[in-house]
This record gives C-alpha cells, structure tokens and sequence, in this order.
C-alpha cells in the first residue's frame, strides 16, 4: 500500500525533522521514519473504519424514529438500502481488519461528531439521492455508493481533515493519498471472498520497505557531501537564503539518482519537483529543477551516473 511516492515524501519529511534537532541518529532517524510508515497504515484502517461507523449511525437514526411516541409509516417503513449496505457488511465481518483495529485499539468512539457530519452530507448529496432510488441495486452498485462517498465527501471534508489533525500528528499530510488506496480497496472487494477478502499490505514486497531504508541512510552518511554538490551548482545563492525545505528535497534526490541505478533519471527528477511544489515554496518546483538538471548533467560527463535498464523491474 505504501508506494515509493508516499515513501519519498515520508523521507523528506523525516530529515527536514532531523535537520532542524539535536541529538538524534541514524537509526533513530530510521526507527522515525518506520514508525511514520505504520501510523500512515493505521490510517487506513482507520478511514476503512468510517464506512462502518457510519453505516451504524444512519441505522441508529432508523431505529430511534421507529421508537418515536407518534412515528410516522415512513418512520415505521424506512427505505434502509444504506444501512443494508453488501460492501459495508463484508468490511464488518472481515477478519484482518477487525483483528488489525483490535490490536491497534484505533476507534472513532471519542470523535463521534464527525460521524455525524459526514452523514448529513451524504444525505444531502445527488449520488446518495440516486442510489436510494434506484429501481434496485447490486454488490457493484453498492461498492460505487461508497467509493463516491471517500472521494466526494470525505476526501473533501476540512471538518474531517482538521479531526484526524487532532487525532495523530502522523497523519496531517495523509488523507489524500490514503483515501485513494482505499478507493483501490473498495474496488478490489470481491462478494465471493466473504469475510477473507484482503487488504491491501504495508508494503507492496520487501523491496519497497529496503527502498526507503537504503535512500535514507544515503542521505545521511551522504550529506556533506550532498550539500557541496547543492553548494556548487547555487554559487550565486549564499546556502542560507534557500528555503531549507529545498535543501532537503535536493538531497534526498541526488541521493536517489546516485544510489538507485534502476531508477529512471526523469522519474526522480519528476518526483521531486512535484514535492517541492506541495512542500515548499512557491518558485520551488522551478528553482530545484534547474540545480538538479545541472547536476544530473555534470555527473554524466564525469561517468559517475549510471543508469541500469531493468525491463522486468516496473519500481519507480
């Protein structure tokens, strides 16, 4: 699940930390970054969770109208097509995420406000109007309904955005592109796999995992070195008037294009520079993309970057 784009960005985040405090290691430095790795998983689940949680509460209001002193036929015959939902009933009984959430304790019992806040604006939507009535509905249909719902609702609600800030600092910078993994998910949910549908893993393979241990220990047992090379190709900035951030991302993708020879130049540059506009500063992207290709081309005229073509190997 933890592609090489989430991994880089975990990296860059990691060392600017690293930079900027005193005391700290190699492998505390490593054990940081692992530990972000896992509370971005944690996310997952804990997003996957809010179908649920959701679900739970829309069938809560059902019950609670059914129970009123005076309910009305529409109270005591609710259209429950929501709450009936096939995709969320298979999530709910599925054994690696009921196991996962019991052994990370994660629950949304202490913000249960923001359950309600993303229901009513899943009443209020055009979709969840559609699915309602529609003449009848299937597995697939009741798939989209919900991969609707994370990408519209949401992956767009500052409210939820702003719990799961309070919630772990870890996941201030993840919703996006958790979302989006969970949108494969939903996706690859198969009604036949019952309660044994899989999830999607940490990692992809070991491969991935080693990526980000390799690439962050380069730039650290690399770094002064990494930053001459930035030094030289900046002569007409003095070091301290670069945004530090840029510094960072710099290293880290010299580190790559040096020590990853299976990895396409253009891909790390690519890379990068998309960062740098998300994570630095306006004129980021542009300034980082002009050192670079200096760099990148100093170091093809010195033979000192060397390129493998892998085409079995598909990692960016």
């Amino acid at each position: 699940m933890i592609n090489r784009v989430l991994l880089r960005i975990k990296i860059v985040q990691i060392l600017y930390s690293y930079y900027k405090s005193d005391g700290k290691s190699l492998p505390l430095a490593e054990k940081e970054l692992f530990h972000s790795i896992e509370k971005t998983y944690d996310l997952y689940y804990h997003l996957l969770q809010l179908s649920i949680e959701i679900t739970r509460f829309a069938a809560d209001k059902i019950e609670t109208k059914r129970n009123k002193l005076r309910p009305t036929p529409e109270d005591l015959n609710p259209n429950t097509r929501f709450i009936d939902n096939a995709f969320v009933a298979q999530l709910s009984n599925n054994i690696q995420f009921n196991e996962y959430l019991q052994a990370h304790k994660l629950s949304w019992v202490n913000d249960s406000e923001i359950i309600k806040v993303l229901f009513e604006k899943i009443i209020d939507s055009e979709f969840y109007s559609e699915y309602m009535n529609a003449p009848a509905t299937d597995y697939a249909a009741d798939k989209d309904i919900w991969r609707k719902i994370f990408k519209k609702i949401i992956l767009q609600s500052e409210e939820l955005d702003d719990s799961i800030q309070d919630q772990n600092i870890y996941w201030t910078d993840d919703i996006e592109m958790v979302v989006s993994f969970i949108i494969k998910t939903i996706k690859r949910f198969d009604e036949s796999k019952g309660d044994e549908q899989p999830l999607l893993p940490m990692f992809k393979d070991e491969e991935d995992a080693e990526f980000a241990r390799k690439l962050m220990r380069s730039v650290l047992t690399k770094g002064p070195k990494l930053r001459e090379m930035i030094d030289v190709n900046t002569k007409n900035w003095e070091l301290d008037r670069i945004a530090f951030m840029d510094i960072v991302i710099m290293e880290v993708a010299l580190a790559e294009l040096m020590d990853f020879p299976t990895i396409p130049v253009n891909v790390t540059l690519n890379e990068y520079i998309e960062i740098a506009k998300t994570y630095s500063t306006e004129k980021s992207g542009t300034f980082i993309n002009g050192v670079l290709d200096n760099i990148v081309g100093q170091l093809k005229s010195e033979n000192k970057l060397i390129k493998v073509v892998m085409f079995s190997d598909n990692k960016k």
